[in-house]
């Protein structure tokens, strides 16, 4: 009888350990100041989208050696907002970095060219089960006076340095300021100031 309740106490106080905590992460410190080949004028930034899947702080991960199709989290590891979140928010500071006005799409700024952007891939896709990447696929629309002026798909991925969420909280930073760059540069091809 003895053994029964000391197993019993046993079971009980494994039940009441509080869960692990969990590890936040997100992009780092923005990149040293890159060259924007041209200029930018002041633009006006809609609340990035994506899909429901995406819109929480979940760090995904993809297993393609296995199943593709199949998406994962990391148990014990979030990002500090969610994807859209930490991507408008990294987007913003680059375009400051290019000393381009940002203004959220909210103030109604009349004849500001427009951003809006989707993301369609955020996550880190392991080839085998100690290799992966961090891939990050964007759309980008440009509006002026609620005319379409160009969109384009943006998609970007860099290795991660180790096999985890860490690491892929490193691959999926870089991921990102490259799609960042790709944006800018085209965005600096596009008539804005017309």
């Amino acid at each position: 009888m003895k053994r029964l309740f000391l197993v019993a106490c046993l079971l009980l106080a494994g039940c009441a350990t509080p869960p692990a905590p969990k590890t936040l992460f997100d992009l780092g410190p923005l990149p040293a100041t890159g060259s924007v080949a041209g200029t930018l004028p002041a633009l006006s930034v809609a609340t990035v989208t994506s899909s429901p899947f995406l819109d929480n702080p979940r760090m995904m991960y993809r297993l393609a050696y296995a199943n593709g199709q199949q998406t994962q989290q990391f148990a014990n590891s979030n990002w500090t907002m969610t994807p859209p979140q930490l991507l408008e928010q990294r987007l913003k500071a680059r375009l400051g970095q290019a000393n381009s006005s940002v203004l959220a799409a909210a103030d109604g700024a009349l004849n500001v060219p427009l951003l809006r952007l989707e993301v369609d891939d955020f996550a880190q896709v392991f080839t085998t089960p100690t290799a992966s990447t961090g891939q990050v696929t964007l759309r980008v629309a440009v509006y002026r006076s609620r005319l379409l002026v160009a969109q384009k798909s943006f998609t970007q991925q860099r290795p991660a340095p180790s096999a985890d969420a860490a690491g892929g909280a490193q691959a999926l930073a870089a991921a990102s300021d490259g799609l960042i760059t790709d944006v800018l540069g085209w965005l600096t091809t596009l008539p804005l100031d017309k």
